[in-house]
Parts: structure tokens; C-alpha cells; sequence
């Protein structure tokens, strides 16, 4: 087994854990662990959440989940010898959850405390749990379902220079003020009372790993909100990053100071409940290395990687499309986040057809490994969204040709609910 560089305890509170966390990014976090180019070694990672859901059948840790401590994240991992200008490539070789925790989470958040992609056809908070069975999820709240995870990290980047911390920030400000007005951001118009379009530094419940108490204070009024990907690559939820893939991640600082975390047993193509992968604690174990003055060899400021080529080998989908048209009928100029959502929604309300209630249904969109893809951008007005769902995933059979003598099976219970 690789050495482990970097340890939780999933019983002890995310203040109190053997290594400190870090739920920001900045430039100036002291390094947790000390690693050399080639190395081997395991980190182990609280869920995102930092333990607050609980394995029971009530919703109420999702409806009042404190969410200014999110992410609970592992690092930063230097990387002896790397500058900035290099890239990092870092090889992920196996992941998991604990084996005395072997059960994850997936929660749609109540409108009034984050939201999610269809917070508004979806306002209330749920939550399902899933036992992690080897290879294979099933859960108590969703009855004939079994499938085939792709684990993954949800989370995985190098720290900021201070001079690219605060381009985000202003870049990032700069959104927050001129509002939703823009085609790109329409939903923001349609959907009620809504987060705001970019999230600030926001000096709460900040955790900066070993950083000196007396820089915590000034460094949280710049330290960057780890919800959105960014240059360092950081929370791009890619359920293809999994075992086998080789990441290439730009350096920014003196020894790269990788983070990682938000482990997912399994994920669908766009996470769309927000918290929507099956969300777990576990361990994750890399390899290393450096190429010196990458960036500019490989001609790229941003992460790209080679998939592991370990995705379930499924076959038989069924197929949902979407275009840039609002429920409302208001047409769109090739909006690709209208057409995610119209396609969402049919495939939600297909799979009422078999007894899953629409909760359910969104939860299975957001944990199956679903494929999304943009099928076609240059065509004015529509661009076409489609979601694919694979049959393999159900007991049942979901294929459209079972619908055609009319017969509806039998309700299948329900989600977790605030109780």
C-alpha cells in the first residue's frame, strides 16, 4: 500500500483532523505533506461536506447544512522541484471509499440554502443514501437500481499565484456587477430568487491548512471559494477522471501545492442536483511527476488529461434532447444551459413512466454515469443538448417499446425527506 501522506479521521470534526484541511485556495497555505517527482503515496479525504450527512433517512442534514465551510479538502501536496510554468502530471491509481465506511450520499438542496440546476422545478431538500458494494451502488431509497460506479475526485488542483488570485477575484467581481443581464446567464431572469452569479472571498468558517493564526484573517479576505473550476483546474466534477487517468495540471507556485478531494463514488455527466454525485470519504492514490516549462511545451494555460479507459461498458441508452428553448416557449440563441435543462426534465418525467417518483428521477440523472453531450452548436437558433441513460443501470427494462401496451408498474417508495 502507498504511504499515506495525508490523514482524516471521518469521527473527528473537520477543525480537529490529524492534518489540518483547507477549504480555500491560496498561494501562501503551508504544505501538508512533501512529496519527490516519481513518488507514490495515498491521501486520505473527508466526504465535501466535511461530515455533516448523516446515514439515516432523513433530509433534514441537507436542508440545514452549513455550507460556508465547503469544500473539506486535502493538501496542499508539494511537489519537490516544480516551478511556475511547469506542468504538473499526476496519475491516478486507485480510489475508494473507507472499508469501514463503505456508504455515500447524494442531497437536492433547499432553494433558500444552495439550490441546484433545477432548483426551481425541484425547490425542497431530499436526500438518498447509497451502500457501496464493491464495484456497484444500490440504494434503500430507489428500489431497482444497481450500477457500475465511475469514482472519481470532484477536486483536484495546484495552488494560485497571488497575481492569478486576484485576477479571479476581480474577473469574478466583475460578473457579480454587471448582473444577469446577458443571454448566457437567462436562467438567472426566469428562475426566481437565485445565488448569486459568482461567489466572492467570504471570510467564514475559512480553513487554510497550517497557515500561522495570524495570516488566517487577511489572507481569508482574498482566498478564492473552491466551487468553481478554474485555471488550476480545482472542482471540475469530470466523472472520467477516474482510475488509470494521467491529469496535467499548470504550476503556479513554488512546488505546485496540489489539493484534492470531493471524492464521488459515482457521478452523471453535469452533477446537476449541486451535490449530485454519490458523495463519500475514502482515500485516493497518486504518482507524480514534473515537466519542466510544460505550459509552453505543451502550448496550453489550462488542466487536460488522458482518460483511464475504465468507464462500465454500457451499450443500450435511451437518448433525450434538448434545444435553447425555455419551458415558458421564449426562444434562445444557442444556449446550451436551456437545452441541458429541457433535456433533464424529459428524461425526469420518461422515467415517472416506471413508478419513480420525479425526485427519484433526478437523483438517477445525477449518480448513474449519464452521458451529456453538446450534439450540435453552429446550427442557429437551437443548440442541441442530449442525455443519455443507460438501460443496463435498471432492473427493469426502460426501453420506450415497454411503454407501448399502456401498462404502469407499481410506485417505488421515495427519497429521504426533512422529517
Amino acid at each position: 500500500m502507498p504511504e499515506t501522506v495525508f490523514e482524516v479521521d471521518v469521527d473527528e470534526d473537520p477543525a480537529d483532523q490529524p492534518d489540518p484541511i483547507v477549504n480555500r485556495w491560496h498561494p501562501d497555505v503551508p504544505p501538508a505533506a512533501s512529496v519527490e517527482p516519481g513518488d507514490t503515496f495515498r491521501v486520505e479525504q473527508l466526504d465535501w461536506t466535511g461530515g455533516q450527512v448523516n446515514n439515516d433517512d432523513s433530509a433534514n442534514d441537507i436542508r440545514d447544512m452549513d455550507l460556508d465551510p465547503n469544500h473539506h479538502l486535502s493538501g496542499p501536496i508539494e511537489v519537490k522541484g516544480a516551478e511556475p510554468g511547469d506542468m504538473l502530471v499526476v496519475d491516478i491509481l486507485d480510489l475508494g471509499p473507507f472499508q469501514d465506511h463503505e456508504w455515500g450520499f447524494t442531497g437536492i438542496f433547499d432553494q433558500e440554502n444552495g439550490g441546484g440546476f433545477l432548483t426551481d422545478h425541484f425547490p425542497e431538500a431530499r436526500k438518498t443514501i447509497w451502500d457501496l458494494n464493491g464495484a456497484y451502488a444500490s440504494s434503500r431509497h430507489i428500489e431497482d437500481v444497481r450500477f457500475p460506479g465511475l469514482a472519481h475526485p470532484g477536486i483536484m488542483g495546484t495552488a494560485p499565484s497571488h497575481e492569478l488570485l486576484e485576477e479571479w477575484n476581480e474577473r469574478e467581481q466583475a460578473l457579480i456587477d454587471r448582473g444577469p443581464e446577458d443571454e448566457t446567464a437567462v436562467n438567472h431572469e426566469t428562475r426566481g430568487d437565485e445565488p448569486p452569479l459568482a461567489l466572492p472571498p467570504e471570510p467564514n468558517d475559512v480553513l487554510l491548512g497550517d497557515m500561522d493564526e495570524d495570516d488566517v484573517d487577511e489572507a481569508a479576505e482574498k482566498a478564492a471559494r473552491t466551487i468553481p473550476p478554474r485555471e488550476n483546474a480545482g472542482n471540475c466534477d469530470i466523472k472520467n477522471l477516474s482510475r488509470g487517468s494521467r491529469v496535467y495540471i499548470p504550476v503556479f507556485v513554488e512546488g505546485a501545492n496540489l489539493v484534492v478531494g470531493d471524492l464521488h463514488f459515482s457521478q452523471g455527466d453535469g452533477e446537476i442536483t449541486f451535490c449530485g454525485a454519490i458523495e463519500m470519504a475514502g482515500f485516493l492514490d497518486l504518482q507524480v511527476d514534473v515537466i519542466k516549462n510544460g505550459v509552453e511545451k505543451m502550448g496550453t494555460d489550462y488542466a487536460m488529461f488522458k482518460p483511464g479507459y475504465q468507464d462500465p461498458d454500457f451499450s443500450d441508452y435511451v437518448v433525450f434532447e434538448g434545444y435553447s428553448v425555455a419551458e415558458d416557449g421564449t426562444q434562445h440563441y444557442k444556449n446550451a444551459n436551456i437545452g441541458m435543462r429541457r433535456a433533464c426534465l424529459d428524461a425526469i418525467d420518461y422515467l415517472t413512466n416506471f413508478g419513480y417518483t420525479r425526485e427519484q428521477a433526478y437523483f438517477l440523472l445525477c449518480t448513474i454515469p449519464i452521458e451529456t453531450r453538446i450534439a450540435g452548436i453552429v446550427d442557429l437558433p437551437n443548440t442541441c443538448v442530449t442525455v443519455s441513460v443507460p438501460n443496463e443501470c435498471f432492473d427493469i427494462d426502460i426501453d420506450p417499446d415497454t411503454l407501448r401496451d399502456g401498462t404502469s408498474p407499481t410506485g417505488r417508495g421515495d427519497v429521504a425527506k426533512p422529517s
